[in-house]
């Protein structure tokens, strides 16, 4: 079950969580720097994440999936928002060249169907980077963040998802060393709980956060299923549709 896209924004307001994001972002820059004309696509609640790379990208926009909820991005600006089911993305083959995947997988109710969308639209050579809470850490053991529901992964696991999926899997990174405590006195020692845990225990991070490449090498079985979904893509401008507006269809 998805958290609600009330209690995740919620969670970005607070101190906690403005230094969970200061420690993810940390960890996303080791792996990406710019984006210099290439499309980026957020899924789950990237929102937080997508506003530091959006300046050099071509376009940036987030789907949210259904069971979240989604809400205006960016602020005061034309929507690039979309609220979308995540394992039938309204976007043609090869048509993003990068993803980023936070609060998603850990929700999904197929993980291997949702990479394999997400397989679909990358561009070839195009690359993924999935944030999931860590089967190790104590973010994952604690219910009053976002990290602490979901299906939590270990390395191994990730490793072996994105590869029944069609991905190489390439850099990790590591974020939330420091404990997801309210006191005060624990968060002010968050940034240097954060620089001593990437150095001296990296596997008891709160999060996993790997890049993947899109493999094209290897040969996939296609396999028809019928959609379980019904919705209208949200990208489209929205309103009353010409049919109506003409009065055509009226009874």
């Amino acid at each position: 079950m998805h958290t609600d896209i009330v209690d995740l924004r919620q969670f970005y307001h607070t101190r906690l969580g403005k230094l969970a994001e200061d420690a993810i972002a940390m960890a996303l820059s080791s792996l990406w720097a710019k984006l210099p004309g290439e499309r980026l696509m957020g899924l789950g609640y990237a929102v937080p994440y997508l506003d530091r790379f959006r300046a050099d990208a071509e376009r940036a926009f987030a789907f949210m999936p259904a069971g979240q909820g989604a809400i205006n991005w960016p602020t005061l600006e034309v929507s690039a928002t979309a609220l979308v089911f995540d394992e039938e993305l309204p976007l043609a083959d090869a048509s993003v060249d990068r993803i980023l995947m936070i609060h998603a997988l850990e929700y999904a109710e197929n993980p291997r169907e949702t990479l394999m969308e997400a397989w679909r639209v990358l561009a070839p050579g195009g690359r993924l980077v999935i944030v999931v809470p860590n089967r190790r850490g104590m973010w994952a053991r604690l219910d009053h963040t976002p990290f602490g529901s979901g299906t939590p992964y270990s390395r191994n696991q990730i490793t072996g998802l994105l590869r029944d999926a069609s991905f190489t899997p390439g850099a990790f990174a590591e974020a939330l060393f420091f404990p997801p405590s309210r006191h005060k006195a624990i968060q002010s020692m968050a940034r240097t709980t954060e620089r001593l845990g990437r150095r001296y225990w990296p596997l008891f991070s709160g999060l996993v956060v790997v890049e993947a490449q899109k493999r094209l090498y290897q040969g996939l079985p296609v396999a028809e299923r019928a959609s379980r979904r019904v919705f209208v893509p949200v990208l489209a401008p929205q309103g009353a549709s010409r049919a109506s507006r003409c009065g055509i269809g009226r009874t």
